[in-house]
């Protein structure tokens, strides 16, 4: 172990496991999953049983109860099977539409929706964007209205990663006024009479994510549903975000020092003017600058973790965390694609295809504008 690595023995045995996962048992099919715009929902299950979709939850719900540096070494590694959308899929599950339900959720609640997802046999989704309301999650319109011991939903939701595929959704909706104070979580599960999947949308990138538009038309669920206090959805949302945002600056950097090491072993053997084009000093300091970038967004992000894992107030850190890695990710990948040359606008290469993921980095979870709103009123502006 490296001095001053956060990473014991424990840590590294778990890479080793997060990396063959990524490599043998997932890599293999990108090309087809890809095209496809799908994958075998057992891909859960496989992850489940590996230990990857409860690292951090308790054991009482199917958990590990391990580390934040787990988590860690999960996202760092499972970039490398090269589909973000799939590894963006198993995120969804593992860190953002199950953490607010094991944080809030009656053991009923658990047992019926929480522990099974652990387990990789139901599919978990966020909803919380609609079409007239992304990162103005305040403004969402999807309503709840309360008859008897139900509530009656009515509404859309778009962009859902997860959406197509879910058993159930950790769905925003609005119980009250307008504003954030009528905001209300509840857990709904698809099966629900008057639930649709509009179409599954088609991307730019991360084409193996399976990513829909949703409708509700009079869906009747019960109010034992009800995630938390009604009316204080808003808020759990917002605590919610941290979580996901800190995975994706993991994966911001993690990605990009991957497609960085596609780009120097590329120009190590593409040779251009007799000689080969790493060789070529604008490129060697091309990627050195690079290079130093990534080893700072990766300790501004460990930084973060340190705080999120003792339980600190990290909000500042972890916008931060997001807004420098992703901005970076947009970087190298243009970067990187440069030194491809006409070669990286060709889908067959990895850094095409990264070309494409990489751009929703910086939009999902709150945008690079958010984040800067974020850290700027933290900063008492």
């Amino acid at each position: 172990m490296a001095i001053g690595s956060p990473f014991t023995a424990e840590h590294e045995l778990f890479r080793k496991t997060v990396r063959d996962f990524a490599e043998k048992e997932l890599l293999p099919h990108q090309e087809k999953w890809e095209l496809e715009r799908a994958y075998p929902k057992e891909i859960f299950k496989k992850a489940a049983d590996l230990g990857f979709l409860g690292i951090t939850f308790p054991e009482a719900v199917g958990g590990s109860g391990l580390d934040a540096w787990f988590k860690v070494v999960f996202c760092e590694e499972i970039v490398r099977c090269r589909m973000a959308g799939l590894a963006m899929d198993l995120m969804v599950q593992a860190d953002i539409a199950t953490p607010v339900l094991n944080a809030l959720g009656t053991q009923a609640q658990k047992e019926e929706f929480l522990i099974p997802a652990l387990k990789g046999e139901k599919i978990a989704a966020l909803g919380v964007t609609e079409p007239g309301c992304g990162s103005d999650v305040a403004n969402l319109q999807t309503r709840a209205e309360a008859q008897g011991d139900d509530y009656v939903i009515n509404g859309a939701k778009t962009y859902i990663t997860n959406g197509g595929q879910a058993d159930f959704i950790t769905l925003a909706v609005r119980t009250g006024d307008e504003g954030h104070k009528g905001i209300s979580l509840v857990l709904f599960p698809t099966a629900t009479k008057g639930f649709a999947v509009g179409k599954k949308l088609e991307k730019l990138g991360n084409h193996s994510s399976n990513t829909a538009l949703l409708f509700f038309e009079d869906c009747r669920i019960p109010k034992k549903y009800l995630l938390g206090e009604e009316n204080l959805g808003f808020t759990y949302i917002m605590k919610n975000f941290q979580g996901e945002r800190l995975v994706a600056a993991i994966s911001s950097y993690a990605s990009a020092d991957l497609a960085l090491q596609d780009a120097i072993q590329y120009t190590r053997e593409r040779k251009a003017f007799g000689r080969r084009v790493l060789d070529f000093q604008v490129w060697q300091h091309k990627f050195a600058e690079l290079k130093t970038q990534i080893e700072a967004a990766r300790r501004l992000t460990y930084h973060a973790v340190t705080l999120f894992n003792a339980g600190q107030e990290c909000t500042t850190e972890i916008s931060m965390a997001k807004l420098f890695a992703g901005d970076l990710a947009q970087r190298v990948a243009y970067e990187c694609m440069q030194a491809h040359g006409g070669a990286g606008y060709m889908a067959e290469y990895d850094i095409s295809r990264y070309f494409r993921d990489i751009r929703l980095i910086t939009i999902g979870a709150g945008t690079s504008e958010i984040m800067k709103e974020i850290i700027a009123k933290r900063l008492g502006f």
